[in-house]
C-alpha cells in the first residue's frame, strides 16, 4: 500500500519589486516588555487594574522615525498606502559592540528580540497609514544584522524595510 502526498497550493506570488522601500536610521527599539507603575480604575468595569508602562525608553523615539520617514514618502508621492494582503521584509542594522572582534564576521544573537523589534516596526507603519492594521501581513522575514557584515546592512544603526503585495491582489 502506498501513500501518496497531497498536492499543495503554489507559494504566494508576490510582486517582484517591492511596493514600498524605506531606509530608517536610528537605533531600533523592542516593543512588549511592560514594568508596573501602580494602579487605577477600569472605566468599563470600575474594578483595579494595574498600570503599566513600556520598559524600553527606545521604543518611542524609534517608532516615530518610522512613523516620520513612511508618512514623508507618501505625501512625496514616493508610495501609496496598501491594501490587500502585504509580505513584509525588514532589515535591522543593530549597533555593533565595542567589545565584540573587529575582524571577523560576528552576529547580533543578543537582546533585543527581534519579534519585539518587528512589532515597534509594524505598529509604527499602521499608525503611518501605510496599511490598514498590520493584520494585513500573511508574511514576514526580518533579520538583525551588523554594519557592514551583511549585504542589506546599513552604515548605521536602523533598518531597511520593504513592504510588497501579492500579483493582482485587491483588498
Amino acid at each position: 500500500m502506498s501513500i501518496t502526498a497531497p498536492t499543495l497550493p503554489q507559494a504566494y506570488e508576490w510582486e517582484t519589486e517591492p511596493r514600498l522601500t524605506i531606509a530608517v536610521h536610528g537605533l531600533p527599539g523592542p516593543q512588549g516588555s511592560k514594568t508596573p507603575v501602580g494602579w487605577g480604575r477600569s472605566r468599563k468595569t470600575g474594578k483595579a487594574i494595574p498600570l503599566m508602562r513600556e520598559s524600553s525608553k527606545k521604543v518611542k523615539p524609534w517608532r516615530e522615525k518610522v512613523t516620520d520617514a513612511i508618512t514623508t514618502a507618501i505625501l512625496r508621492g514616493d508610495a501609496h498606502p496598501l491594501t490587500g494582503p502585504v509580505r513584509a521584509d525588514v532589515t535591522f542594522t543593530m549597533p555593533k559592540p565595542a567589545s565584540a572582534p573587529k575582524r571577523r564576521r560576528t552576529y547580533p544573537a543578543v537582546s533585543p528580540d527581534i519579534d519585539k523589534l518587528v512589532r515597534s516596526t509594524f505598529d509604527a507603519i499602521s499608525t503611518a497609514k501605510a496599511w490598514e492594521d498590520d493584520g494585513r501581513v500573511i508574511e514576514s522575514r526580518s533579520r538583525k544584522v551588523y554594519p557592514g557584515e551583511h549585504p542589506e546592512a546599513l552604515t548605521q544603526p536602523g533598518a531597511i524595510i520593504r513592504l510588497y503585495t501579492l500579483t493582482g491582489a485587491l483588498a
